[in-house]
C-alpha cells in the first residue's frame, strides 16, 4: 500500500510570537518533562523506602523514556490532526493527575506505572515546541527553538535539584505533589494566552500514524538525524542513570547534594542559545560535527570520574553541552525539511531519539551491577562513538553529492 504524505496549508489564527508568549511556552515545556527526572536524584532513597533492588529502582529511569516515546510516537502526531492548543492544554492536565498517582505509589508497580503514564502525557512539550515554530518567522526559527529548548532542558535539570532539595523536606514524593499544582496553573495560563493553531492533514488517526512511520522510509536525512539522536541520548542517559550510584557510593552524597549535581549541566542548556544562533547563520553541519565529537571525548574525563570527581565534573560539562548542540543542530535541520508535517517529523525524530535514550537507561541499570562505573564508562563512550561515525559518514554521503 502506497501512503502518500500530503502538504496542507497551515492555518494560524495569529501569526507572531511576543517575547512573553516565547517565555511562557520555554517555561511550560520545562515543568512538563520535569517529572520525568525527578527520581534520578532519589533512586537510592526510592530503593530503600519501597524496598527495591538496585535493578529495579534503575528502571524508573527507564519507564520515564519508554513512556515518553510512546507519547512521541502515539501523541504528538495529534498536532496535525486536531487544534494544538487543546491538545496541549490536555495533555498538560492529564500529566498533573498522573503525578498525583506516582505522589501516591505505594509500592513500585504503582510508581513504574505512574512513571510511564506521565512522561506519556509529558509529550506536551514535545506539542509546544513546533507550537513555536510554527508562529516565529523564519529568520528566528533557530532562536526560538533555542529559547524554548533552553526552557525544556532547564526543566530537566532543575527538576533533579529540586527533587533532591524537597526530598530532604518532605521525603521523594514531595516534588510529585509540588509539580502536579504547577502543572495545572500552566494548563490555565497556555489556555488564555495560546492562540488556537489548527494544521489539519485531512487523515484519520490510524493514516497519521502510518504517515509518520513512513517518513522514515521517504527522507533519508530523518533516518540519519534520527540514529544520531538515539545513540546521543542513549549515551546521555548511561550517565545519568548511574552518576547517582556513583555519587551515593563511591563518594557518600545525599540525595540534596545528587540532585545538586545536576546543576552542572546548565552549561548545557545554556549552550542552546548559542547554538540555535550558529545554526540560523548555517553552520548546522558543522555544529553537529563538532558536538558528536565532544560527546565521545568527554566520556574519556567521565571515566576518570571514577576516582577523581573534578575529572567527573568537567566530563559531565562537555558531555551537556555536546549534547545539547547535537539536540539543536538536529531539530534546525528537520524543522526546515518539511514545514507542513512538522508534527510528525517531530513526533518521527523524537520517538527514535527517546528509545534510544530507554535502551541507554536499562543497558546501564544491568551493566552497573556487573561492571559498575567502569563499565558503563565504556558503554557510554561506545554510543557517543557511534554518533561521530554517523556524522562523518552523513558528511561524505553530502560531500559526494555535491561534487
Amino acid at each position: 500500500m502506497t501512503i502518500t504524505l500530503e502538504r496542507p496549508r497551515e492555518k494560524a489564527a495569529e501569526p507572531g510570537l511576543g517575547r512573553g508568549l516565547l517565555l511562557l511556552m520555554s517555561v511550560a515545556t520545562g515543568l512538563s518533562v520535569a517529572g520525568n527526572y525527578f527520581a534520578q536524584p532519589l533512586l537510592d532513597l526510592i530503593g530503600r523506602e519501597l524496598r527495591l533492588g538496585t535493578t529495579m529502582a534503575a528502571l524508573v529511569v527507564t519507564a520515564a523514556q519508554v513512556g515518553y516515546a510512546l507519547g512521541l510516537m502515539l501523541l504528538v502526531p495529534l498536532g496535525d490532526l486536531v487544534e494544538r492548543r487543546r491538545l496541549a492544554v490536555t495533555l498538560f492536565g492529564a500529566t498533573a493527575g498522573f503525578l498525583v498517582l506516582t505522589a501516591a505509589a505505594p509500592n513500585g508497580t504503582v510508581l513504574l506505572a505512574g512513571t510511564a503514564l506521565t512522561a506519556l502525557t509529558s509529550v506536551a512539550a514535545q506539542v509546544v515546541v513546533p507550537y513555536a515554530v510554527t508562529l516565529a518567522s523564519p529568520e528566528q526559527r533557530g532562536r526560538v527553538v533555542g529559547t524554548v529548548m533552553t526552557g525544556l532542558l532547564l526543566g530537566g535539570l532543575l527538576a533533579r535539584t529540586a527533587s533532591g532539595a524537597l526530598s530532604e523536606l518532605g521525603g521523594w514524593r514531595t516534588i510529585y505533589w509540588v509539580n502536579a499544582v504547577l502543572m495545572v496553573a500552566v494548563a490555565a495560563l497556555l489556555w488564555r494566552h495560546l492562540p488556537p493553531l489548527h494544521t489539519p492533514a485531512g487523515l484519520s488517526y490510524p493514516a497519521l500514524l502510518r504517515s509518520t512511520f513512513a517518513l522514515f522510509r521517504h527522507e533519508p536525512l530523518l533516518r540519519r538525524r534520527a540514529g544520531i539522536g538515539a545513540l546521543s541520548l542513549a549515551s546521555f542517559n548511561v550517565l545519568w542513570t548511574a552518576v547517582t550510584f556513583l555519587l551515593a557510593g563511591r563518594y557518600g552524597w545525599s540525595e540534596f547534594a545528587i540532585g545538586l549535581f545536576g546543576l552542572v549541566g546548565i552549561a548545557g542548556a545554556l549552550s542552546t542559545l548559542a547554538a540555535g544562533r550558529l545554526a540560523d547563520r548555517g553552520y548546522v553541519r558543522w555544529l553537529t560535527g563538532a558536538g558528536t565529537a565532544a560527546l565521545a571525548l568527554s566520556w574519556i574525563a567521565i571515566g576518570a570520574g571514577g576516582a577523581s570527581l573534578w575529572w567527573l565534573v568537567a566530563g559531565v560539562l562537555v558531555l551537556n553541552v555536546a549534547q545539547q548542540t547535537v539536540l539543536n543542530a538536529n531539530q534546525n535541520v528537520l524543522y526546515a525539511l518539511r514545514p507542513e508535517i512538522r508534527n510528525r517529523l517531530n513526533s518521527a525524530f523524537m520517538t527514535a531519539f527517546f528509545a534510544g535514550g530507554a535502551a541507554g537507561s536499562a543497558l546501564t541499570s544491568i551493566l552497573w551491577v556487573s561492571a559498575g562505573w567502569t563499565g558503563v564508562s565504556v558503554l557510554g563512550g561506545s554510543l557517543a562513538t557511534g554518533t561521530f561515525v554517523l556524522w562523518v559518514l552523513e558528511w561524505a554521503l553530502e560531500r559526494a553529492r555535491t561534487r
